[in-house]
């Protein structure tokens, strides 16, 4: 059988796809537009992401698909062109953060080497890191998940360090209502940051492999998301306290590494800016690898196709080679205000589609139609919000994204009309296989049975989860529970017994062994 991913497994995927470089890069902008009221702007993208979370934990439940945010858009408003441009959409926000994430590391690395910034030398740093990185997925997924872990545990520990250190020396009375901003500018802050929240929906690209999704997934969803907000009211808290205006506005791009400063002196600066480029390397290779390729993939083959792995990605990598080429494009072109701008209102975007979409398929996701709603006209207002700030403040960052959504869609539309290539009906081929499964699940069960009781007479099947409980139109997966006193015999053979009952090593069956002795949970069904 495969290994299954617990909740630990997708906790850390979560929190690895959102503490990237968006905090520190964009962390000095939301000072300067909320003030003293920074942490109050970072908890409100934070609820955004959270009910957000809810969407997306509900229809990964119920629509277990690598194809993620693209499967859920499909499933509820059709392969249409709506669809496909949303998709596009969703791929060059992808490009746009990957261009945050270089141009971060760009001026850490350019600060840390030479003492201040050189525009020159952080043009080079972008093109070396996206070109590292490109280097190394090539290699495999293997040492590019190996190299992911090791840098998601250091920069956590460094920003947690960094927080509870800066207690020691900031004058929190900046933090008091006096120094905030104005509601539309505390918004707009939040709004501005909102794509350092990105990355949580990373989770859903696993969901098939999750072990117990229906209990899993959600948790995953919901700690990680508030375990960051957590982490950035902590670190936004900290930041303002140690740091004056004037040092913001000086040194935006790192205001993180400088706000170190007063309580760990350079050492504290050098510390923050290793931490920076540790997350914003770790940023760039999970999203080359991952939901970029899958959102590039989709939009040239209308689906992903069965040989992902070997033929498309590690022999054909042109996709790789155009995201890192357009990422470099876009970091080298942009200040971090456009970039930051784009990305945020681009994610914005999609995530009220998603929200939307949750909205319509309430019933199969078994979903409060409440919360998806509200977190749809929570995303439309941020959008209106940051339109409207931009188009009063600073026009030429609004001009940027106008471009970006307007030549989004005429590539989707000139690359449809002059191509024959459509979104399938479903993303993800085993998403498909797995919904033929659910609908003659009873048959599957009944061979699975048979071919148990051949070897082990004494074997008992239970079955439960959503499937039991609520039908099988609100079923992603089907908790099954086999009871033996040869528990360990069974887990060896497990995989033939799957095989001879005809099941794919991707079916929806959520297995798990119990000794005879053990019980299984309540509400289950004895086949």
């Amino acid at each position: 059988m495969r290994k299954k991913i617990g909740f630990w497994e997708a906790y850390s995927i979560g929190i690895g796809g959102m503490i990237g470089g968006g905090i520190f890069a964009v962390l000095g902008l939301t000072i300067l537009l909320a003030k003293g009221a920074a942490p109050i702007a970072f908890i409100f993208a934070g609820i955004i992401a959270l009910i957000t979370s809810y969407s997306y934990a509900k229809l990964s439940v119920r629509y277990p698909s690598e194809g993620g945010t693209v499967e859920f858009l499909v499933r509820a408003f059709g392969n249409n062109l709506f669809t496909a441009y949303l998709n596009t959409l969703l791929l060059a926000s992808y490009i746009i953060m990957l261009s945050l994430y270089s141009y971060a590391f760009g001026s850490y690395a350019s600060v840390l080497f030479f003492g201040h910034e050189i525009e020159l030398a952080k043009k080079l740093f972008i093109a070396v890191v996206i070109g590292f990185f490109t280097v190394l997925n090539f290699l495999g997924a293997y040492i590019s998940g190996k190299a992911e872990d090791v840098m998601v545990f250091m920069k956590v520990g460094i920003l947690l360090l960094f927080s509870g250190l800066g207690f020691l020396t900031g004058d929190f009375s900046k933090l008091s209502p006096e120094h905030w901003e104005s509601l539309l500018k505390i918004m707009t802050g939040g709004l501005i940051i909102f794509l350092a929240y990105e990355g949580f929906e990373l989770i859903a690209n696993t969901a098939q492999d999750v072990e117990d999704p229906e209990k899993t997934l959600p948790k995953a969803f919901y700690s990680a998301v508030i375990t960051v907000i957590l982490i950035y009211v902590l670190v936004s808290i900290v930041a303002v306290a140690n740091l004056t205006y004037e040092q913001v506005q000086k040194y935006s791009d790192y205001a993180l590494a400088v706000a170190a400063e007063p309580f760990l002196g350079k050492a504290g600066f050098v510390l923050i800016g290793i931490a920076a480029l540790l997350s914003t390397a770790s940023a760039i290779n999970a999203t080359l690898y991952g939901s970029a390729r899958v959102s590039y993939l989709i939009a040239k083959f209308g689906a992903l196709p069965k040989n992902l792995a070997k033929h498309i990605w590690k022999n054909g990598t042109e996709g790789l080679l155009i995201l890192a080429g357009l990422t470099v494009v876009f970091a080298v072109s942009f200040n971090l205000e456009n970039i930051s701008t784009a990305g945020s209102l681009g994610f914005l975007i999609v995530f009220a589609g998603v929200n939307l979409a949750n909205f319509k398929l309430a019933y199969y996701t078994d979903s409060n139609r409440l919360i998806p709603l509200a977190g749809f006209i929570l995303c439309t207002v941020s959008i209106l919000v940051l339109i409207y700030h931009s188009l009063k403040t600073q026009p030429q960052n609004l001009a940027s994204s106008f471009v970006i959504l307007v030549l989004t869609l005429l590539f989707e539309l000139t690359y449809r009309f002059f191509t024959k290539v459509r979104l399938a009906e479903y993303m993800d081929w085993k998403l498909a296989e797995r919904e033929r499964i659910l609908q003659k699940a009873e048959h599957h069960l009944k061979k699975l049975h048979a071919e148990l009781k051949k070897e082990f007479p004494e074997a008992e099947l239970f079955i439960g989860g959503k499937f039991i409980e609520k039908g099988r139109e609100k079923a992603g997966s089907i908790n099954l529970y086999i009871q033996s006193e040869n528990k360990d015999k069974i887990a060896k053979k497990l995989r033939q017994f799957l095989q001879d009952a005809g099941l794919p090593p991707y079916h929806p069956f959520s297995i798990k062994l119990l000794h005879k002795k053990e019980k299984p949970p309540e509400k289950t069904k004895k086949l």
